[in-house]
């Protein structure tokens, strides 16, 4: 069995390629100016304890954080140059675990929200955060590895890790708009890191304002197992190679969201390792026709067609991914047995 030609998806990759070029990496100085719209939240929970997390501004009397940051305490401030503010309400979306606190007097310089809400795979992203034992806010230039819609908006998966007080860090474009919020993690080593969309920051400050400890439900992230979303359930059967598990955790998520690239990618994943190339090929096929720059699908061809000695097909997906990034061409050369293209 012969892969499909990619030269259809080649024309489509020229043109998202185009607009995805790399830029130049962000100066000092404009990373300065996004570091002035960060504050350091520090809580005092009713058990006596202290907790803290990472807040931005986004007007000059609002600050967004996590919920869990601000969840059960009996005392909530920022501080931004060595003072402190206590914030006066607050508005919360407790399942998207998104809580904005509102002050007065405080006078914050807000960043700029991204309004159009379209994010490409690979896309440059700033991620700037102030973990607890960091004495400075902590910059690292990521990359976004993956999208998941959920709630008429767009999880962010990127490269970007984030440790403890990092919760409710900002996560900038390279255009310095505000896209994401840094949130939670998946468990295990090899974790993968997970951001609120800037769209539901948006939707919740035009809500109305709640208690700062009204009773609330858990956020998606912390539901049981079964209740919690796909791309969730997946992830620890994917790095720990169980593929029967990996197939029928897909299998439900094509069904229950069939437009959805990955869920396709996982289930070709399973079919892949699972001997079946024909499948495997349909299905990442399927994923790059709902989302036609999927780095992952991509390379995944590109095991396949080199399993069958069609060094051209894998030249060809080569060519598309060093147009996409430096970092999915060294994943595909890694995956195929090369070393990475350090220059690329």
């Amino acid at each position: 069995m012969k892969l499909a030609s990619l030269r259809a998806w080649t024309l489509l990759f020229a043109v998202q390629v185009a607009q995805a070029q790399p830029v130049a990496e962000p100066s000092d100085a404009f990373i300065y100016q996004l570091k002035e719209s960060l504050v350091k939240v520090a809580v005092n929970t009713k058990s006596g304890g202290h907790g803290f997390g990472t807040g931005v501004t986004v007007t000059k009397d609002h600050i967004v954080t996590n919920c869990h940051v601000v969840e059960n305490t009996k005392g909530i401030s920022v501080s931004k140059w060595g003072v402190e503010y206590a914030p006066v309400s607050m508005q919360a979306d407790w399942k998207h675990d998104l809580c904005i606190l509102k002050f007065e007097w405080a006078d914050f310089k807000p960043v700029k929200m991204a309004e159009n809400d379209a994010m490409h795979y690979e896309q440059a992203v700033i991620s700037i955060s102030m973990p607890s034992d960091s004495p400075a806010p902590y910059v690292e230039l990521s990359a976004i590895k993956a999208l998941y819609p959920m709630d008429d908006g767009e999880v962010i998966r990127t490269k970007a890790a984030f440790a403890i007080g990092a919760s409710g860090s900002p996560v900038f474009d390279y255009a310095g708009n505000l896209i994401g919020i840094s949130t939670f993690k998946s468990p295990g080593r090899q974790a993968y890191f997970y951001n609120m969309p800037v769209k539901w920051v948006r939707a919740l400050l035009q809500q109305p304002a709640s208690k700062l400890n009204s009773e609330h439900d858990l956020p998606f992230w912390d539901a049981p197992e079964m209740a919690r979303p796909f791309f969730m359930r997946i992830v620890l059967p994917y790095q720990n190679n169980r593929w029967q598990d990996v197939q029928a955790i897909a299998q439900s998520w094509v069904t229950a969201e069939p437009n959805n690239a990955e869920a396709w990618f996982y289930l070709a994943a399973a079919a892949q390792y699972l001997s079946d190339a024909v499948s495997a090929t349909q299905h990442y096929q399927k994923a790059l026709a709902l989302h036609p720059n999927h780095p992952a699908s991509l390379q995944g061809l590109a095991l396949l067609a080199q399993k069958q000695g069609n060094t051209a097909e894998v030249d060809k997906i080569r060519e598309v991914l060093k147009n996409l990034s430096a970092d999915a061409l060294n994943s595909l050369e890694a995956a195929l047995g090369n070393s990475p293209c350090l220059t690329c």
